[in-house]
């Protein structure tokens, strides 16, 4: 069989036409939204296991995704394949879960084959299905609507619009869910402790500071010659002045040598706590890294110093650290 011309302009309004028709099928979804959906909400949250997502073939793909958006955000969930639970794997739920299962037709084969054991484990069952008189809505305690009027695929076979209602709904119900149990930002960083917005929430300062013998410390009498020893052999271009106690009166900076140096000053007659600046910017050693971050980038200084609430001197960070732990 010979391969047909490509027509550039036919494929761009296919594309064009599946999107139109995935949209309005999004767009008639939502006012369906009603009781059972706030039944279904109530009932996960009343939960005290897991809910275990199941669906076969092309709403398998999507329940996989479903289960990893529930775990992110606060439910406890995983997927369960139909056909493996038949042989076995059903061992995966048990009393206490709740199953969410996906089929737009309803009359999965796999699906339904499980569902008499589902409930005599009393086991609720929340079904998402296109057809309100199939048999798996026939057998569940609630039921979701994710009918769509026609599918995207012109010979109407393939899931196309069904299967982007039935990811959209399942998006509907863990953003509901989070929202009912108070998740917050912080919440989804610790199950994302790898990404950005783990680094950025979970790492504090004392996870990151530099402190004992790689901070540059000198007393308020120290030669000017031996404050710069001090900073040449810690390698943070600076050194923080601190007195008995070791609280700190004062930072001195290679940007401040600069200053000296323009200003033609006899450097090797001053002392240490005649060349540091007072009142330098510092944090708490609990503070978030990112919240250091910020701190420089709006004091456009490249260390912040790290304190105790009496001010002694614990540590230091650096815009390297915070670049090497991708804070920033």
């Amino acid at each position: 069989m010979s391969s047909p011309v490509f027509d550039a302009p036919r494929a761009i309004r296919m594309g064009q036409q599946a999107l139109a028709v995935e949209a309005r099928a999004l767009t008639e979804l939502g006012p369906r939204l009603g009781d059972a959906f706030a039944r279904a909400v109530q009932a996960v949250l009343a939960c005290r296991g897991r809910v275990a997502v199941m669906g076969m073939g092309k709403s398998g793909h999507v329940g996989r995704k479903i289960a990893a958006t529930l775990a992110s955000t606060g439910t406890p969930a995983l997927f369960v394949h139909p056909a493996e639970a038949a042989h076995g794997d059903l061992g995966m739920v048990t009393p206490g879960d709740i199953v969410l299962a996906l089929s737009n037709s309803g009359e999965s084969d796999e699906l339904n084959a499980i569902l008499p054991v589902l409930k005599r484990l009393g086991i609720p069952v929340i079904a998402m299905t296109g057809r309100g008189e199939s048999s798996l809505a026939a057998h569940a305690d609630v039921v979701l609507d994710s009918a769509v009027p026609e599918e995207a695929c012109p010979l109407q076979l393939a899931p196309t619009a069904s299967t982007t209602a039935q990811m959209a709904l399942g998006d509907a119900l863990a953003v509901a869910l989070l929202d009912a149990r108070g998740f917050k930002a912080e919440d989804f960083a610790r199950s994302h402790p790898g990404g950005a917005l783990g680094r950025k929430l979970l790492t504090h300062v004392r996870d990151l500071m530099r402190s004992g013998d790689a901070l540059p410390r000198v007393a308020g009498t120290t030669s000017f010659t031996d404050l710069m020893r001090e900073m040449s052999a810690k390698a943070l271009g600076m050194a923080v002045v601190v007195d008995a106690d070791d609280r700190v009166q004062g930072i001195f900076t290679d940007g401040d040598l600069r200053r000296l140096i323009e200003q033609g000053r006899d450097l090797r007659a001053l002392t240490a706590a005649e060349v540091a600046h007072a009142k330098p910017r510092t944090v708490g050693a609990d503070a978030l890294a990112v919240d250091a971050a910020d701190l420089m980038e709006a004091a456009r200084i490249t260390v912040v110093l790290v304190v105790d609430a009496e001010k002694r001197l614990l540590g230091a960070i650096s815009i390297n650290d915070l670049m090497r732990a991708k804070v920033i």
